[in-house]
């Protein structure tokens, strides 16, 4: 490599926008890292387009993403806003290869009036998910790299891994049973009521 010549070795998949810096960063740690590197970083890094989008991946077809971790919304004091942890690793063992692990532990934290904090029960949940390396229902799921493709590369863990509450829907003669019942408990109680006014 000739002097000056550096930046080939540290941005070789390529150079970001003026607008974010991120994989620029990301970049520079994986020239460093010997095997693996952690980075907290924007929620957009694992999602936006364009020439990130581009970088992305090339680090995925590389396999060099471990997993990426959704953290809660305001846990930082300068942004509301949640974060990714994003593991890359240079030396996956056999079973973690071709695979990325995507953890959403955005309900993971103890509320506070002005930030939330993760606590031991939610730090150990999370690091558990990670070494275990399976699907957890509603907060872990292992993807191929097939299934990242598929995606278009948004290695979002919100997207694979959802944590809404399913809605409980009753049929119509469950609700029609308790309408009636609910109807002549009404009646019921109006008696009462006369019974006691014709007293008074």
């Amino acid at each position: 490599m000739k002097k000056g010549e550096y930046w080939r070795d540290r941005f070789k998949y390529g150079f970001v926008t003026k607008q974010s810096a991120d994989w620029a960063w990301i970049q520079h740690m994986l020239a460093s890292a010997k095997e693996k590197v952690a980075v907290v970083i924007d929620t957009g890094a694992v999602s936006r387009g364009g020439r990130e989008k581009s970088i992305r991946q090339q680090i995925v077809e590389e396999d060099l993403i471990d997993a990426v971790i959704l953290l809660p919304e305001k846990l930082f004091y300068n942004t509301g806003a949640p974060a990714v942890i994003i593991v890359f690793n240079k030396n996956k063992s056999e079973d973690r290869k071709g695979k990325i692990l995507l953890i959403n532990a955005s309900k993971e934290f103890v509320p506070g009036k002005k930030q939330n904090t993760l606590s031991e029960e939610n730090i150990r949940k999370i690091v558990d998910a990670y070494r275990e390396f399976r699907d957890i229902e509603k907060f872990a799921k292992v993807i191929t790299k097939e299934e990242a493709r598929e995606a278009d590369y948004n290695l979002s863990p919100s997207r694979f891994v959802s944590i809404a509450e399913e809605e409980e829907y009753r049929s119509i003669e469950e609700i029609k049973s308790e309408l009636k019942r609910l109807e002549e408990e009404r009646r019921r109680v109006e008696e009462r009521v006369d019974k006691i006014l014709g007293r008074i």
